[in-house]
C-alpha cells in the first residue's frame, strides 16, 4: 500500500514517515507541507492512505477532506483530542492518531486501515446520488480556493487553455481543461452537450433545434451529443 503525509510541521512529517517505514507493505510516496499541493497531487495520482494533520494555516485538514470527491482512507494526526467525535462523521476517516504517536498505536492503526481497504464497499446507491446533488467543488482563483455548489453551476465552457464557469451569480476563469473538471462533476447533474460545453442538466429552460437555453445562455448541441441529451429528458 502507498500513502502520503500532510503536515505543515517538518518534524511531524518526519515522525509519521519514519513510523510508516516500520510497517511492512506501506510506502510513503510523497510528503506535503500544505493541503492545496496535496489536492493537486491527488488529482493526478491515487493513493491508499492519507496521513493528515487537522490544524494547518489557511486550508485545514477538514477543508481538505471536504474538497475531495472520492477520498482515499484518511488518518488524522493531531494533538487536539476534541475533534475525535466530529472526525468520524466522515466515512473516509478511518482513524485518529493523537500526537505524539507511539509505534504500537501506529501499527494498530495500520491494521485497522488495511481491514477497511480490504472490505468490499457497500452499495449506497441513492445515498451517493443525493450526496452528489448537495456537493461542491473548489476552484483555484488567484491562489484563493473558492467553493462552488454543484447545484449553482449553470454552464462550463472551454476557452483555449482555460475554462469559464458560470454560476447563478458569477463567472469564473479557471486554468484547467474541460476533461479534468468533467471528471469531478456528478453525472446526475451535468452533461457534456458539445466539445466546448458542459451544462447543468437541471437548469435547462428550453430546447430548440440544436441549442438549449439556460437562463440567458444559448448553448449549442453537437450532433454526437444530442442522443444522450434526448435519452436524459423526461419526455411526455
Amino acid at each position: 500500500m502507498n500513502c502520503i503525509v500532510i503536515d505543515d510541521e517538518a518534524t511531524a512529517r518526519a515522525i509519521i514517515t519514519k513510523l510508516c517505514g516500520t510497517v511492512q507493505d506501506l510506502v510513503v510516496i510523497e510528503e506535503f507541507d500544505n493541503a492545496i499541493d496535496a489536492i493537486k497531487f491527488l488529482n493526478q495520482q491515487s493513493v491508499d492512505i492519507v496521513y493528515l494533520d487537522i490544524h494547518m494555516p489557511g486550508f485545514t485538514g477538514v477543508d481538505f477532506v471536504q474538497t475531495l470527491k472520492n477520498p482515499p482512507k484518511i488518518v488524522l494526526t493531531t494533538s487536539d483530542t476534541d475533534f475525535a467525535i466530529e472526525a468520524y462523521e466522515y466515512e473516509c476517516i478511518v482513524d485518529y492518531l493523537v500526537k505524539p504517536v507511539t509505534p504500537e498505536r501506529f501499527e494498530k492503526s495500520f491494521l485497522k486501515i488495511k481491514n477497511a481497504i480490504l472490505q468490499k464497499p457497500k452499495d449506497n446507491g441513492n445515498e451517493s446520488q443525493e450526496a452528489d446533488l448537495k456537493g461542491d467543488l473548489y476552484i483555484n482563483i488567484d491562489r484563493r480556493l473558492i467553493k462552488l455548489k454543484f447545484n449553482e453551476i449553470l454552464v462550463i465552457e472551454a476557452k483555449g487553455d482555460y475554462i469559464g464557469v458560470k454560476t447563478e451569480k458569477e463567472e469564473y476563469r479557471v486554468h484547467t481543461t474541460l476533461k479534468k473538471i468533467k471528471e469531478k462533476l456528478p453525472e446526475k447533474l451535468f452533461l457534456q452537450i458539445h466539445r466546448s460545453y458542459i451544462i447543468n442538466f437541471t437548469k435547462i429552460i428550453d430546447i430548440e433545434d440544436n441549442s438549449v437555453l439556460i437562463e440567458k445562455n444559448v448553448i449549442p448541441i453537437s450532433r454526437s451529443n444530442r442522443p444522450e441529451l434526448m435519452r436524459r429528458l423526461n419526455l411526455l
